[in-house]
């Protein structure tokens, strides 16, 4: 979910945002748990370092050819907006992505202490103290690590570190849940490739030798975000990696049509051991400046089930025309 780097209305939700995940409320405030993304503070002021505000143009300083535009991306919410992702039924959110840090480390501070005051856990806020969050659901204690490829969070391209973090958590957890940001951008980037990915200069990660690495430790669920797009699906040890959910609930900002509206709820059930026993995939889009609703003509099912089919074979999941998930 993203936000205006100015808290300007112009970027901002009908009614406050109050109903922008009115839609999706019943599936998520079903779940045992229900995880997300959060890419971007929540912070109600201050500027962005990473965007500052345009120095006003001086009329008098004449001008041999047009201002060009400065594309510079830095988003933040309002912190009343934490009141929305509880309503909606979140429990534990990574922070762990290439825009937490917009706002610096104020930023993320006020992100920390917005979600604490609301009872949210998080996760990959920093690579020490916040790397990691736990939550005990029906008995069970469940961890939570974010990862993403700056030097913020976990990083995906130290995989010794990841190894380590992930052993250290499954010591004290029933059920272990890696969360990582990674991957190239685009309608360009919804297959996986086995090697690392750069995009803009940055190294973001070989993530099916990441994913397969943090299984090996201990983990027994991977989610990836970051490609603003679908990714296929893979079981590797009877674990289940999503190499990325797509964009969620992203209004005002993105360019929203074809693939990059496309968006998915991922229910899955797991037994006491970790292993992957099913799911479904409930299909989503967004509509209009980017509100999450359900589709019925089940079109990110149908791109969920050919990019695991393509890019992972017989490792892919069986996905049934409604979205049922299966292991083949």
């Amino acid at each position: 979910m993203l936000g205006s780097p100015f808290l300007d209305d112009t970027r901002m939700p009908p009614n406050d945002g109050s109903e922008l995940l009115k839609n999706v409320m019943p599936i998520l405030s079903a779940a045992d748990i229900a995880f997300g993304n959060l890419e971007g503070p929540m912070i109600d002021s201050g500027d962005s370092l990473k965007c500052p505000r345009p120095k006003p143009i001086d009329p008098k300083v004449p001008r041999t050819k047009p201002l060009e535009p400065i594309r510079c991306y830095a988003f933040r919410m309002p912190t009343r907006y934490g009141e929305h992702l509880k309503s909606a039924g979140f429990d534990v959110l990574s922070v762990a992505n290439n825009h937490a840090g917009d706002f610096g480390d104020a930023g993320r501070a006020s992100t920390r202490k917005t979600l604490d005051r609301l009872g949210i856990k998080h996760a990959g806020s920093d690579k020490a103290q916040f790397s990691t969050t736990y939550l005990e659901v029906k008995g069970r204690i469940i961890a939570f690590i974010g990862f993403a490829h700056n030097n913020i969070a976990p990083n995906v391209n130290n995989l010794i570190t990841a190894r380590q973090l992930v052993l250290d958590a499954d010591k004290k957890a029933d059920i272990m849940v890696v969360s990582f940001h990674g991957g190239a951008e685009g309608i360009a980037a919804q297959n996986v490739p086995k090697m690392t990915e750069m995009y803009f200069g940055e190294k973001r990660g070989n993530l099916p030798l990441f994913a397969h690495t943090v299984i090996d430790a201990g983990a027994d669920l991977v989610l990836g975000h970051g490609p603003h797009v679908l990714r296929g699906l893979e079981i590797y040890k009877k674990r289940l990696i999503a190499y990325s959910l797509g964009n969620f609930a992203t209004y005002g900002w993105f360019r929203l049509e074809n693939e990059t509206a496309l968006t998915i709820i991922l229910e899955t059930r797991l037994d006491a051991e970790g292993n992957f026993l099913g799911g479904i995939i409930h299909s989503g889009k967004q509509e209009g400046r980017g509100i999450p609703v359900l589709d019925e003509s089940g079109d990110a099912i149908r791109k969920v089930r050919t990019l695991s089919q393509t890019d992972f074979g017989s490792s892919a999941p069986k996905i049934a025309d409604d979205g049922t998930i299966s292991v083949n």
